[in-house]
């Protein structure tokens, strides 16, 4: 078929900017994914942050993503660096989030075990709530890395790369079977994204039962 032309001459190069694509997306991820603890254990700790901080988050991710990227340039250019910089502050919401919900969840009386053995704060948050918010806080991780998947291919618009290119090419150039080689990859990619995370989701749920159980 037509629509698939393009795919099938130029898999390479399709693949090579799979591979800008999920770079994009993972060091966006991994960007956000510090600040976003940091943010989380604050609102967990001191709980009137909560309301302020994730409308904060909310009002962020509200703003269109074009309109993010032409406000950075003028202070930081085009390429990777802008993209990174929205990509990982659009993912703060879902983050932060989930990881407070899950850090919330644990219950009380197993902190309050954790307390009696003499364990330190930050003890109790790496080996006690952590580990038992983990399904919630791959949650979190899922939803923000299927999103950051779909807007990172508008910042191929700055130049950052990735599959958007194949779009934004497409449409310049009225060429309908490189604008569905871009869709396709990028729905796959963000279909597969979904399908690990939730396997890892489902894998630390029986981890979690079992540490219960025993």
């Amino acid at each position: 078929m037509v629509m698939f032309d393009y795919l099938l001459d130029h898999r390479d190069r399709v693949w090579e900017l799979t591979i800008e694509h999920i770079q994009l997306t993972l060091l966006a991820i991994a960007f956000a994914l510090p600040v976003a603890i940091v943010l989380a254990l604050l609102i967990t700790r001191f709980k009137p942050l909560s309301l302020p901080v994730l409308s904060t988050l909310g009002i962020i991710y509200t703003i269109p993503s074009l309109a993010a990227f032409a406000f950075l340039i003028p202070a930081v250019g085009i390429g990777r660096e802008p993209a990174l910089i929205v990509l990982a502050s659009y993912a703060q919401l879902f983050l932060v989030r989930n990881i407070a919900t899950g850090l919330r969840g644990v219950d009380p009386a197993v902190l309050e075990a954790a307390r009696g053995m003499g364990m330190a704060p930050w003890q109790i948050a790496l080996r006690v709530q952590f580990p038992l918010a983990l399904p919630v806080i791959i949650a979190g991780i899922r939803i923000a890395l299927v999103t950051t998947i779909s807007l990172a291919t508008i910042a191929a618009w700055i130049n950052a790369g990735g599959l958007g290119s194949l779009l934004f090419n497409g449409i310049t150039r009225n060429n309908q079977s490189m604008i569905w080689a871009g869709t396709l990859a990028v729905t796959a990619l963000a279909l597969l994204a979904d399908q690990i995370m939730r396997m890892l989701e489902r894998l630390t749920a029986v981890a979690r039962a079992r540490r219960a159980a025993g």
